[in-house]
């Protein structure tokens, strides 16, 4: 699970074409996209990428995006995902699917914070 920084509420993300952490998001942004991510790739099982963006402004509450963008966050969040090995993208178009982790993950959403999934 991502690390979670309590001093300015900011969750560090991994790239998985870097393999750094050097991005932090705020958790308010992470949390309801990271689970509207995983939600809706865990109802369908697999998923195209070009729908996903359209998937997270329909699943998380339309405040969020007042003052950020969509697109740039769901892409940073799905990539943290890859890189932490709860989802696996295929194929061309690329496909997105939920790895084992990414399920036990999910199970997980709605009972636990980022601290509790750690």
């Amino acid at each position: 699970m991502p690390r979670h920084d309590t001093t300015d509420d900011r969750v560090m993300l991994k790239n998985p074409n870097t393999g750094r952490d050097d991005l932090r998001i705020l958790t308010a942004v992470y949390e309801p996209t990271r689970s509207a991510i995983l939600g809706a790739i865990g109802e369908v099982d697999e998923l195209p990428n070009s729908e996903l963006r359209a998937v997270v402004e329909r699943r998380t509450d339309p405040a969020l995006w007042a003052d950020n963008s969509v697109g740039w966050y769901t892409t940073s969040v799905k990539l943290d995902l890859e890189a932490r090995g709860l989802i696996a993208k295929e194929g061309s178009p690329q496909r997105l699917s939920l790895t084992s982790a990414g399920r036990a993950a999910l199970a997980g959403i709605g009972e636990a914070s980022i601290e509790g999934v750690r």
